[in-house]
């Protein structure tokens, strides 16, 4: 992984977020990478339930001030970042008051899914890919972990085409069963048809179910990667019958050279 660059994209991330499938992988497989010799950038969203003074985190005044327009609004988009301790390892944070301030991650203090969570991903996706193209950092390997993360792959196919810093990256999504019940709002089809692209590309997001969302990343995508030992059955279906490279789930002891090995061989392919 010498001198590769990797830009890893996650709906959550040790330490800022507590431990769970998406967010431990989200940690260990951009460390295995830095451990080698590789670059790497990870972004995740700043959540209101993240304590900014704990993990010192900062604005960046260079990468903010850019709005994103979602659905016809002007969104500002401001960049946090933090250095995760005892790791020689930064992390960017997406933020915007209306969309990230309040003190959860996807849900309500009910158990609801908040109604704006399409905006927000797809403020996050655009937040990402313009940060990126700020820092003028292109990378060899993109690789998306969580469902607010997944709708990356669709817009770097498709709204950011013709975007030459990203020409060459091949993208990588994890599937985890860590997803939601129930479905996301039934505008969303729409708001990402604002942004120009075509509805019956994203036909299955009139139900934006979890696994419809990750039909429409993984039909985006260069590879995949089982991230649950345990895949429900519907989502394992999803990627056996993907055509694109899969890597079967590894546990924490055997990822590393499992992972280094399929991005070379399976996403980069090189000999």
């Amino acid at each position: 992984m010498k001198e590769k660059r990797i830009l890893y994209v996650s709906s959550e991330v040790i330490p800022y977020l507590p431990e769970t499938e998406i967010a431990s992988m989200s940690f260990e497989a951009p460390q295995m990478v830095n451990a080698k010799g590789g670059q790497i950038r990870i972004f995740m969203p700043r959540y209101g339930n993240i304590n900014e003074r704990r993990h010192q985190l900062h604005e960046v005044i260079r990468l903010s001030g850019m709005n994103l327009v979602i659905n016809d609004f002007d969104m500002p988009l401001i960049i946090k970042v933090a250095s995760i301790p005892k790791e020689r390892m930064q992390v960017y944070f997406i933020d915007n008051e209306e969309y990230f301030k309040r003190k959860a991650t996807f849900t309500d203090e009910e158990g609801k899914l908040f109604p704006d969570n399409d905006e927000r991903a797809i403020f996050f996706a655009k937040g990402v890919v313009e940060t990126v193209k700020k820092l003028n950092w292109s990378p060899d390997i993109i690789h998306v972990h969580g469902w607010l993360a997944s709708l990356l792959p669709l817009y770097l196919k498709h709204y950011y085409a013709s975007e030459p810093l990203f020409s060459e990256s091949k993208i990588v999504t994890s599937i985890y069963n860590q997803g939601y019940e129930g479905s996301l709002s039934k505008e969303m089809i729409n708001k990402i048809a604002f942004d120009g692209i075509d509805p019956a590309s994203i036909s299955e997001l009139e139900d934006p179910t979890y696994e419809n969302l990750m039909k429409v990343s993984l039909r985006n995508s260069d590879a995949t990667i089982v991230g649950s030992e345990h895949l429900e059955e519907n989502l394992m279906k999803l990627v056996n019958t993907t055509k694109i490279p899969a890597l079967p789930y590894k546990k924490k002891e055997e990822f590393a050279q499992a992972y280094e090995e399929f991005y070379t061989t399976k996403v980069l392919k090189e000999e």
